[in-house]
Parts: C-alpha cells; sequence; structure tokens
C-alpha cells in the first residue's frame, strides 16, 4: 500500500473509531435517561455538548475573522492593481483561515492532524501536477496584472499577436485585432516572449522611406521633403526631439534613400502615416524627382 492510501485509510478508522464511540456514549446516555438516571447524562455533556458548544464558538469567530481578513487583503489589490485578483487573493485569505479551523477541530476530537495533513499535500501535488501546465497559465496572469506591462485597451504585440486588449484573466488574455477577429492568448505564452507595447506613448514617430533619382539634386530633394512634412503642420507634435526631420539614408544600388520622420499623437498614427506618404509622393512628382525601379546593368562578352 502507498503511503497516501495508508494515510487515508488510518484517518478513515480514527473517523469511524470517534463516530462508534459516540454513537455509543449517546444510547448509554438515553437509556439512562429513560430511567431517570442523570449520572450518565452529564459526563456526556461534558465529553461531547460543551466541546461541541466551543467549537460551533470557535467556527463562528473563525468565520467572522476569514471574512474580515479577506476583505483587508483583496480590498486594496482590487483598487490598485486589479478586481479579478483581488478577488482570488481574498478566496484563498478565506479558505486558508477556515480550513486551519478545521484541523484544530479535528485535533480537539483526537484524530491525527499529521495524517490529514499529508492526505492534502499528496493531493495537492497530484493536482499540481495534473494542471501544471494551468497553474503556469495562472502564475502568468499573476504577473501581468500585478507588473501590468499592458492594459485593457492598449494595442500590444506579444506572442505572435497584433492587437487590442479586451481582457485579461487569470488564465487567458482576450485580444481583438483590427479586422474584428478574437484572438484568446494563454498567458504562459505572453510572459515567455517579448511584449511591445504600441500605445503606451501619448505620441508617436511616423517614418517614410523614399528612394529618389541620382540625377535629383540633393538640396532640391531635402526641400521638397521638408514642404511635404510641413504640409500636415497641423497633425505635428512639436518640443524637444519632436517636430519633423528629412534624412538622408545612404546611397543604395538604384537610388539616393531618404526618410522622412514625423512625429504625431498616437490616435493619429495610422492616418498621418497615410497622409504623409501620399504628400511625400505628390510633392516629388510635382518636382520632377523621380522614384526608380530597381535597375542591373548586365554586361554581356562575346568569347570566341
Amino acid at each position: 500500500m502507498v503511503p497516501f492510501q495508508e494515510e487515508s485509510a488510518e484517518t478513515q478508522q480514527q473517523f469511524e473509531s470517534v463516530a462508534t464511540k459516540a454513537g455509543e456514549d449517546v444510547k448509554n446516555a438515553l437509556d439512562g435517561l429513560k430511567r431517570g438516571d442523570f449520572e450518565q447524562a452529564w459526563p456526556l455533556i461534558q465529553q461531547y455538548a460543551l466541546p461541541a458548544i466551543q467549537i460551533i464558538l470557535l467556527v463562528i469567530v473563525a468565520y467572522m475573522v476569514a471574512k474580515f481578513v479577506s476583505r483587508i487583503v483583496s480590498t486594496p489589490i482590487r483598487r490598485r492593481v486589479d478586481e479579478t485578483l483581488g478577488k482570488f487573493v481574498g478566496k484563498v485569505a478565506y479558505y486558508g483561515i477556515m480550513i486551519s479551523v478545521l484541523v484544530s477541530v479535528m485535533g480537539r476530537f483526537g484524530f491525527q492532524v499529521t495524517s490529514f495533513a499529508a492526505i492534502l499535500a499528496a493531493a495537492g501535488f497530484a493536482i499540481g501536477m495534473a494542471f501544471q501546465g494551468t497553474l503556469g497559465n495562472f502564475a502568468s496572469g499573476i504577473m501581468l496584472l500585478v507588473f501590468r506591462p499592458f492594459k485593457v485597451g492598449d494595442v500590444v504585440n506579444a506572442a505572435g499577436v497584433t492587437a487590442k486588449v479586451n481582457e485579461i484573466d487569470l488564465f487567458t488574455t482576450i485580444f481583438d485585432t483590427p479586422d474584428n477577429r478574437r484572438i484568446i492568448v494563454p498567458n504562459s505564452s505572453i510572459t515567455a516572449g517579448t511584449i511591445e507595447n504600441i500605445s503606451h506613448h501619448q505620441e508617436r514617430r511616423v517614418d517614410v522611406a523614399v528612394g529618389c533619382d541620382y540625377g535629383a539634386d540633393l538640396r532640391e530633394t531635402r526641400e521638397v521633403l521638408n514642404s511635404a512634412a510641413e504640409s500636415l503642420q497641423d497633425k505635428m507634435v512639436e518640443g524637444d526631439g519632436r517636430g519633423y526631420q528629412v534624412v538622408l539614408g545612404g546611397l543604395g544600388d538604384s537610388a539616393v534613400n531618404w526618410t522622412v520622420r514625423f512625429w504625431t499623437t498616437a490616435d493619429e498614427f495610422w492616418g498621418v502615416k497615410e497622409e504623409l506618404t501620399e504628400a511625400v509622393k505628390n510633392r516629388l512628382d510635382q518636382a520632377g524627382i523621380g522614384i526608380p525601379f530597381p535597375q542591373m546593368d548586365i554586361h554581356v562578352n562575346n568569347v570566341g
């Protein structure tokens, strides 16, 4: 017989022994009362009734204390961290106190508390092994709720998904994509990789890259790109390190590479990116500056 079964059988025997003895004592006391003999009833009251009253009072007090502690523990977490996590921590505190009282009551009745604790430990280990993946998601959920790398409403890139966060649970996180698809991702998959919070900051930089003809004048090209950026002045974020910038990126195989960098609010990012791209193309066309296709020179040598 394995240790877990031995402990379980021993505890069951203790329950049966206590119940049998109590039943016999009650039967004898009732028989004595029928005969008018109260001497047998008084020891029974001392042995069972008074401890039972004490236990009932203990359970009532423990219940009140458990509810109070649960509320004290959960309220700050619910207000400052997360509603779901606060409720869970409160329940853990409540049931922890009540189980401790149960074990104490069993000890007062003569049960071997160590046997009961061993059963709980073995059961907990078995459950932990069976739900290993689920517990991993749960632990990751607590990390997300406590450290808050993102919140509901943020647009993030995590676990191969780029979408808006709809809900953060203890086991999963729910995303809504721009094309209105709902994606449910296990929390362990999110915390196992890199999390990019795209909408964390209020301001973002739009980068529009463009390649221009080698024959175009560099100064003229820069002025044209400057005018394209200035056409969106009303949507630009001013300040230190903000505004816009036209950068000569390098000399490519087929074109001179430029980048127009433009700071705007996060809410207007995609709209500004489209408008700036359109403005760059139109201004270059008006100035007669071409955007060349990739080119390759082929030299053919006749041999023989």
